[in-house]
């Protein structure tokens, strides 16, 4: 297993300053791959400074408008949070939501880190596969965010050096950009059926997005369930005709 596979993703970093740092912490772990959604500086001399050498990982960065935009090509995504949910994300410690990543297929991999003071939205949190935890002191949970970057890529590092990594055979989940593509058709099908009212939604596609996101379909599976759901459109189409 390598650690190319990583993309580490930080949404609306407020301080240079923390992307500089979240860089030294990937590259004294062996990671190379940092991706940028919508920075509110950078580049920037005070990420430079804080990368202590690590430029070469601020110069290859990769920077986006969207979060799905900037995972669209990874086939497992995990979404870091300091805090739990009341919505049921599978949720995992650091060390167990590593090698549960490691284990998936060959694509790339993400990790997603949110802003400093408020973290990821539920929303953000909807584009990923399970919630990654680092239980820190309940009484003092100030992890800032180059820490939180430090203890997942040790984590990482750690795994592929073989400290209980998973490593049995899986099929290739779908890219998370076509996973998005079968949540929209999903959701129109259920709206032309009836069975989602678009005017009162509740939170009926964010558990839809749960239970998918849970079995992590492998594109020959989105494929089929994309055919379902065309063949429902076939369908209802038919049946408009004939009243």
């Amino acid at each position: 297993m390598s650690l190319e596979r990583i993309r580490v993703v930080l949404i609306e970093t407020s301080h240079p300053g923390n992307i500089g740092a979240a860089a030294r912490a990937m590259k004294t772990m062996g990671l190379g791959h940092l991706r940028l959604v919508r920075p509110r500086y950078f580049p920037h001399a005070d990420a430079t400074a804080m990368a202590s050498g690590a430029d070469d990982l601020l110069t290859r960065a990769e920077v986006y408008d969207s979060l799905p935009e900037a995972i669209g090509d990874c086939v497992a995504v995990a979404g870091a949070s300091a805090r739990l949910r009341t919505h049921h994300w599978p949720t995992y410690d650091a060390r167990d939501s590593v090698r549960r990543l490691l284990a998936v297929g060959d694509g790339p991999l993400a990790v997603v880190f949110g802003r400093e003071r408020t973290g990821l939205s539920n929303e953000e949190l909807d584009h990923c596969q399970w919630l990654l935890n680092v239980p820190a002191n309940p009484d003092y949970a100030s992890l800032n965010l180059a820490m939180a970057v430090q203890v997942v890529s040790y984590e990482l590092r750690m795994a592929t050096l073989g400290e209980g990594a998973v490593d049995s055979p899986q099929p290739e989940p779908a890219p998370a950009a076509e996973l998005e593509r079968f949540y929209a058709h999903l959701e129109t099908v259920m709206v032309a059926t009836g069975f989602l009212n678009p005017d009162n939604p509740r939170h009926l596609m964010r558990r839809m997005r749960l239970m998918f996101n849970r079995a992590t379909p492998d594109q020959n599976e989105v494929n089929i369930l994309r055919g379902l759901l065309t063949s429902v459109e076939r369908l209802q189409s038919s049946a408009d005709e004939d009243r």
